[in-house]
């Protein structure tokens, strides 16, 4: 199947490269019947995976059975919000809708328990970056679906062994890259695999925001809500800081993937998606922490460069510090063609002509989260949605986690081009990186004992 071929199946939705296939079952699990829910199991409530649990509750098809976090008090006041009313889109107006569930889900502090209820179908990872392929794995193997957040890993290696994991177990696996679900997005890929700006070449992705310091985080008594030791998990042990949870740990490497992992995956899976690339030839990226003098270990500015065979680049610009947009946007993308450019984002495309002329537009303002991925919208109802039906064998995934791995890995390989210094040149059939021990060794990372990811 060609490209344009491959891109109107999708639109349609008859392609999926992570189907449920043939494997290991793991744990005993009650079969998904038509006329049942799939009952989800939400692991990390304090921003994100709250969105995810109330969407799932008025998801059709759906129930949360279980809220799962570290956190005492954001475990309490994310069973409440499952109950509670929630704005929805209804015929492109907001109207108040009661959750659909009957019942509130069970309060957890361990993922684990929820891996141990045979009544449970998937497991919904928003927990930090540093736990999303050891607890993919864990539910894999538990015979579980997932639906992860982006970065789907903390470093490459965790990325293949998702990828080899679906194929093993025979489960849905989708990562949280909403945009794949948008109809408008859908539509723009594959008028550019129709010719509507000839043949695509270049693309840009960016994101911009204007975030503060964390300062200079001290060594402090462990709070008492907090569950420390399984926060860290798989990540080995260091003393508890001041500045560092909830959020801060997105830029600290023992933890997080910095500002391309954290906001760069979404955009640069676009622009790899419009442009029809897997893995790059080269990479290359600039760039530091500018802004302030503090603990932020990863980038606040950083350019990244992508080259992929057959003529075609790609380049992401993150601004941590600094918000002013491109083309009017916070966050977005733009392809570049021999006939002109589309620019899009989460609300819809424009496309130019050369002459920059206007030839084509379907936006709908303001309909989804814009610059923070913590909030919800419309695309998050949709993927929400793609992803229970997928379960229950009504619709191929939207975001199979081998596409979410090729766009992970893309902002991972910019991340190791950016520490050691210099461009990588990899294997365009893997991604792989050639020739350069330093780089290599950061294709993995070191684990706390007992915690190493497997098959």
């Amino acid at each position: 199947m060609n490209r344009r071929d491959f891109v109107k199946a999708a639109a349609a939705g008859v392609v999926g490269a992570s189907l449920p296939g043939k494997g290991g079952l793991g744990r005993a699990r009650r079969p998904v019947a038509a006329s049942d829910r799939v009952r989800v199991g939400v692991m990390g409530v304090n921003g994100r995976g709250t969105v995810l649990a109330q969407t799932f509750a008025r998801a059709e098809g759906a129930e949360v059975a279980y809220i799962c976090d570290v956190d005492a008090r954001a475990v309490e006041k994310a069973v409440a919000a499952v109950g509670e009313p929630q704005t929805v889109e209804v015929d492109g107006a907001p109207r108040m809708q009661p959750s659909l569930q009957a019942q509130r889900p069970v309060g957890v502090a361990d993922f684990r328990r929820v891996l141990d209820d045979a009544d449970v179908d998937a497991l919904v990872i928003a927990a930090p970056d540093h736990w999303h392929a050891p607890a993919t794995l864990l539910a894999l193997q538990a015979g579980k679906h997932v639906y992860v957040e982006k970065p789907c890993g903390h470093n490459p290696r965790e990325g293949e062994l998702l990828v080899e994991a679906q194929r093993a177990y025979g489960r849905v696996v989708q990562m949280g890259n909403q945009q794949r679900s948008s109809p408008e997005s859908i539509e723009i890929v594959q008028a550019l695999a129709e010719g509507i700006i000839g043949r695509p070449y270049f693309a840009r992705a960016w994101y911009a925001n204007t975030r503060g310091s964390i300062g200079r985080g001290q060594p402090a008594d462990v709070p008492p809500w907090l569950d420390y030791d399984l926060w860290q998990g798989p990540a080995p042990r260091t003393p508890y800081r001041d500045n560092v949870v909830h959020y801060n740990w997105h830029w600290f490497w023992r933890w997080g993937t910095g500002e391309i992992c954290n906001n760069g995956t979404h955009e640069i899976d676009v622009c790899r998606w419009a442009l029809g690339v897997d893995y790059p030839l080269r990479v290359a990226s600039a760039g530091g922490r500018y802004h302030f003098d503090d603990d932020w270990e990863a980038f606040d500015t950083q350019v990244v460069s992508f080259d992929f065979d057959g003529g075609r680049t790609l380049t992401w610009e993150g601004r941590s510090c600094n918000g002013r947009p491109l083309e009017g946007r916070s966050r977005g993308a733009a392809i570049h063609g021999e006939r002109g450019t589309v620019v899009l984002d989460r609300d819809g495309y424009v496309v130019y002509d050369l002459d920059n002329r206007e030839l084509r537009r379907n936006v709908r303002q303001g309909a989804d989260e814009g610059l923070d991925t913590r909030g919800g919208g419309s695309l998050t109802d949709r993927h929400v949605l793609n992803f229970v039906q997928a379960v229950r064998g009504e619709a191929a995934p939207s975001a199979p986690i081998d596409e979410g791995h090729k766009s992970v890995l893309l902002c991972h390989l910019g991340n190791i081009a950016q520490r050691v210094g210099r461009s990588l040149r990899c294997d365009p059939a893997t991604g792989r990186i050639l020739d350069d021990e330093a780089a290599q060794g950061l294709w993995s990372r070191d684990y706390e004992p007992g915690w190493e990811p497997k098959l």
